[in-house]
């Protein structure tokens, strides 16, 4: 009885000994990152990163940075110029819809006369008008390739026109007119250049023969020597039936727009008169 009494005093001494109270425990210390206090002296203004200041900017700012360093460096202006891709047409059609929301924005409401309207409109005008004429050689070939992009692309500029100001005084219609007989060549330009691939087969196709005929009709026929290309490089314009071919181009039988129209492009061709 005095052993077992004895042992279950030593095992109470043993649970009595909290880890709290241990004397190795209380003299460990908790180790916490040192932290580095800045004094006043090394706290000073300093200008953004150009990471940083990029991001604060917007496009138009990041813009006409750009603009003043090429400016400034033409070197870097030309490599700006050839590195750059090329626009396509959705963008820069947004680009002149900006332009065009301009000129709407400037036209004063209530009742104005034409000259007091002209000048208030005359510069988003011209800015219009300015941008129309630059960026229109760049979808013509030999720039473009592909005929039915510069189609696509002088399609939706006609529209942009047709939709300016007409004027009572002819020197303010000067705008619009110009902007007509630049759009006209340039559709000529196109035309004649598509017509020298299958016999103009994507005009056809495309319907631009009659594009071409509404919008000249809508201009007041500013389109004369676009519609004149039409007809002496394709031919079939004159026509009732758009879709019909000139009488000259169906009575060879070799060319390429006639075995289009038959579907004989791509056929066998007799070799002796013992084929049949």
């Amino acid at each position: 009885m005095a052993s077992r009494k004895r042992k279950a005093d030593d095992e109470n001494e043993e649970m009595s000994v909290s880890p709290l109270s241990s004397p190795a425990t209380s003299s460990r210390q908790l180790a916490r990152p040192s932290k580095k206090v800045r004094g006043v002296r090394d706290m000073s203004g300093r200008p953004l990163s150009l990471p940083r200041l990029l991001e604060t900017l917007d496009n138009a700012q990041l813009r006409t940075v750009l603009q003043t360093i090429c400016e400034r460096h033409p070197d870097i202006g030309q490599e700006v110029v050839t590195s750059a891709p090329r626009p396509s047409v959705a963008s820069a059609l947004q680009v002149l819809g900006e332009y065009q929301e301009k000129l709407r924005a400037a036209v004063p409401f209530g009742q104005s006369s034409s000259d007091y309207i002209y000048f208030r409109v005359k510069q988003p005008l011209v800015a219009l008008v300015d941008a129309i004429s630059d960026f229109t050689p760049q979808f013509l070939p030999p720039v473009e390739q592909q005929a039915g992009v510069s189609l696509q692309y002088l399609d939706a500029v006609t529209k942009l026109i047709h939709d300016l100001p007409d004027w009572e005084t002819r020197p303010h219609r000067h705008h619009k007119d110009n902007a007509y007989d630049e759009i006209s060549c340039a559709w000529a330009v196109v035309i004649t250049e598509a017509a020298k691939r299958g016999g103009g087969i994507i005009l056809l196709r495309g319907g631009w023969d009659q594009r071409l005929a509404k919008h000249n009709q809508q201009s007041g026929g500013k389109l004369e020597q676009a519609m004149n290309v039409m007809s002496s490089e394709v031919g079939w314009i004159g026509n009732s039936n758009s879709s019909a071919p000139p009488t000259s181009k169906l009575s060879d039988p070799n060319s390429i727009l006639n075995q289009l129209m038959n579907n004989t492009y791509g056929a066998p061709v007799r070799v002796g008169p013992w084929q049949r």
